[in-house]
């Protein structure tokens, strides 16, 4: 191998390091930033605080599964944007896709 080929590979390993990173935070964030307008969103509508624990018996089983369903689904949905613009961002720095989201070949 030669030393620009080396090279060449060690920046996009570095790249797809910096790129997970990025999915993280950007994850994340995401998460919590949702979380928070969700939390919101169920105390105007229900005048009551979110379940912290939906798993608690304590609380009613309907509020358990509403809770999880809308948060479960409005953060994955909230990641996945969050990670399709870090992705996009990362395409224009370095000009190609990370490797963890390159197609799979079949």
């Amino acid at each position: 191998m030669s030393k620009s080929t080396k090279s060449q590979a060690k920046k996009e390993q570095q790249g797809d390091k910096i790129w997970a990173i990025f999915a993280l935070v950007s994850g994340i964030g995401a998460a919590k930033i949702t979380n928070k307008v969700l939390s919101s969103g169920w105390k105007a509508s229900t005048g009551r605080k979110p379940p912290a624990n939906p798993a608690d018996p304590d609380v009613r089983l309907v509020e358990a599964v509403l809770w999880s369903a809308a948060t479960g689904a409005t953060i994955a949905i909230a990641r996945m944007f969050a990670q399709r613009r870090a992705a996009n961002y990362y395409v224009k720095s370095v000009g190609r896709l990370p490797k963890q989201l390159e197609k799979d070949e079949s």
